[in-house]
């Protein structure tokens, strides 16, 4: 029997509902994209995936990426200049860490889904739900 990749392990369902819970507290918006290619840098990838996907064109500039390399074992998150202007770098190094927490442990969709409500939740805190907000991307598992 073939040993399962890790795209195939995770829970897409789970993370996407996780990314819809989310997102009906907040203005902002969430995405996750899964990388199968070995890279060398996750934070470079993840950067040009963020304006490949239109991320950066969110009309409140509050979007927020998660993306994973497994093949390289790495993992970067990003968000939008407006989300960057709230949080600082503290709140990315501490959910990085606890994303690498869960990863090493091999709880893949547990970890993703962890980044998902950590920075869902700080995105309600400083761009909260707005009457007259849409959904201006759409919430599913990307990959290349």
């Amino acid at each position: 029997m073939k040993p399962q990749t890790f795209v195939d392990q995770l829970r897409h369902e789970q993370i996407v509902a996780a990314i819809g819970e989310a997102e009906k507290t907040t203005s902002g918006e969430l995405r996750v994209f899964i990388s199968r290619k070995p890279i060398d840098n996750a934070l470079a990838e993840a950067q040009a995936h963020f304006v490949e996907m239109g991320m950066d064109k969110t009309r409140d500039r509050n979007g927020v990426l998660i993306f994973v390399a497994p093949k390289s074992h790495t993992f970067a998150v990003v968000g939008d200049s407006a989300v960057h202007a709230k949080c600082g770098e503290e709140f990315w190094n501490e959910l990085t860490k606890e994303m690498s927490d869960y990863f090493r442990q091999s709880h893949f969709t547990i970890g993703i889904i962890h980044g998902v409500r950590k920075a869902g939740e700080l995105l309600a805190k400083h761009f909260p739900y707005q009457p007259d907000d849409e959904n201006e991307l759409p919430d599913e598992v990307e990959h290349d």
